[in-house]
């Protein structure tokens, strides 16, 4: 996945979602804005994206409320929660409310680029062993029908 992975910036602020943007284009991915939530809501049922940074303080909702919401749309998509304003009570909210991760402005980029490599790994895993699973279920399932088949032959 890695290189290619689809990646969805959703804060107000528009000097930090290019400076994002910007830097994650240069290292290969696709990258999209949203200023707020309903945007960043639209942007992810037209689109599929394999991960969102998400800031925490948005102007027409929470990023914890916004977590909820895509989590409907797009439960694959990993979600990063960014945040200039960390607390504990916040970090323990995001995680119950789907956040993979957490992250702190202002950013060590290194650490942002390291924790989207870390959550698409994650999310390519996840997703080989669904479809490993789905196969494994499908050769059971033929094996069950053949011998149902000879049994009533």
């Amino acid at each position: 996945m890695g290189k290619h992975a689809r990646i969805l910036i959703v804060d107000d602020d528009e000097s930090i979602g290019k400076v994002l943007a910007t830097i994650l284009e240069d290292e290969g991915y696709t990258v999209d804005i949203a200023e707020n939530g309903e945007k960043a809501i639209k942007k992810s049922e037209e689109e599929f994206y394999n991960l969102a940074l998400i800031d925490i303080r948005l102007p027409d909702m929470e990023g914890i409320e916004l977590l909820t919401k895509v989590r409907d749309t797009t439960p694959k998509m990993r979600k990063i929660i960014i945040t200039g304003y960390p607390s504990i009570q916040n970090a323990i909210e995001a995680v119950n409310r789907g956040a993979d991760a957490y992250l702190v402005k202002p950013f060590d980029m290194d650490k942002v680029l390291a924790t989207i490599k870390e959550q698409l790994k994650l999310q390519e895993e996840e997703k080989r062993y669904s479809q490993e699973k789905v196969t494994e279920y499908i050769q059971t399932r033929i094996r069950e029908l053949e011998e149902e088949k000879e049994a009533y032959g």
